[in-house]
């Protein structure tokens, strides 16, 4: 690593240096610095375990595991020439000493050189000059020495004092108006705020009032189907008593047939004539009596159907389709529009049957005779 020619590039070597010892992986100093063979790189011990760790398991979330003493190889972050390690992992480079020298002498100078005088900045390029003025044309403070000699000698300088004084005044000033605008724009979050509170309160009591229109609706169309089930109960219970009394009727009327039926098999099969003639024609005459009066009720075809319960709703539908916000105000515009008419074809009938009074009148007049 060549440190020579990079001071010698750069005006202020101490800058220079410190940029030469800083790791490529963590942007910081080197701490305990490594050789990574064979491309002569430095990497802190730290960062080269952690890219070792992570070449060797991509899933690697920093804790030291077993991968660091066991072989295998990654990618040198600077020139990505490809490093393969032994079994000792990291812990088999070698140690560069002459870095970690140099970093504790570079320590040791930047804590023991001053970078100012007192308590007053001095000039990067004189050092043993004050900065004391102010260059107008670059905007940057400078000394005495830049001005007469060095790189601001064609600007045009001021006094550093009087443009201190003049920049802090406007800072404030800008600092007071930001502060100020800060206030307004704080103004302004607490009315959206307040506007954000009405909002929701506003939102929630239309919604309540939305809400209880319709539970009077629901309550209506549940209180109207329970009317119209009850008409279809009733009529169903006068239907099925109808039934249910026919059907007892016709039973009553069978088993006497059944009896009667079974009456006269027993009557054949008696024997003695005089016994049979006793009681033969009363028989006859039963049967026959009981063939004519099965003439018990009946129903009329369809009796079972309900269609005349049937309901059109579409209509309704249609309406409750149409329900949407503002609809109470077309309602009465429209009621509006239909009253007006109503006034002039009342007014139009009113001055029609005047004319028509005037013409009757004028036709039974009689005309005088002198």
């Amino acid at each position: 690593m060549d440190y020579k020619s990079s001071l010698i590039q750069d005006g202020n070597p101490m800058e220079n240096l410190e940029k030469q010892l800083i790791c490529p992986i963590c942007l910081e100093m080197f701490t305990k610095p490594v050789v990574i063979l064979p491309c002569q790189h430095n990497l802190c011990r730290k960062c080269a375990n952690d890219i070792f760790q992570q070449a060797a398991n991509p899933y690697w979330t920093g804790r030291v595991g077993s991968a660091a003493m066991s072989g295998g190889r990654f990618r040198c972050p600077s020139c990505r020439h490809e490093v393969i390690m032994d079994r000792h992992g990291v812990y088999g480079l070698q140690r560069n000493l002459l870095v970690e020298n140099i970093i504790d002498i570079y320590k040791q100078e930047c804590s023991s050189r001053p970078l100012q005088k007192g308590s007053h900045p001095m000039c990067k390029e004189h050092e043993d000059e004050k900065i004391n003025i102010y260059c107008l044309t670059c905007e940057v403070p400078t000394c005495s020495m830049c001005k007469v000699f060095g790189a601001h000698k064609a600007c045009e300088v001021a006094p550093l004092q009087s443009v201190f004084q003049g920049q802090k005044t406007e800072l404030s000033n800008c600092i007071s108006m930001l502060v100020a605008g800060n206030d307004r724009v704080q103004t302004i979050i607490t009315q959206l705020e307040d506007s954000c509170r009405v909002t929701k309160e506003n939102s929630h009591q239309v919604k309540e009032e939305l809400s209880q229109k319709f539970d009077v609706l629901y309550a209506i169309l549940d209180e109207k189907k329970s009317e119209l089930l009850q008409r279809i109960t009733r009529e169903q219970e006068e239907k099925l008593g109808f039934l249910e009394a026919l059907i007892q009727q016709y039973r009553e009327q069978l088993d006497k047939s059944t009896k009667l039926v079974e009456t006269a098999i027993q009557s054949l099969d008696e024997p003695g004539g005089a016994i049979f003639l006793s009681s033969a024609k009363q028989l006859i005459r039963s049967i026959v009596e009981a063939s004519k009066g099965c003439q018990l009720g009946k129903i009329e075809q369809g009796f079972e159907n309900m269609d005349y319960f049937t309901l059109d709703l579409e209509h309704v539908a249609d309406t409750l389709r149409t329900i949407d916000f503002g609809a109470d105000e077309e309602e009465e515009e429209f009621i509006e529009e239909e009253e007006d008419q109503e006034e002039e074809e009342s007014t139009e009938g009113k001055e029609e049957g005047l004319e028509f009074a005037s013409q009757s009148v004028n036709a039974l007049s009689v005309p005088c005779v002198t």
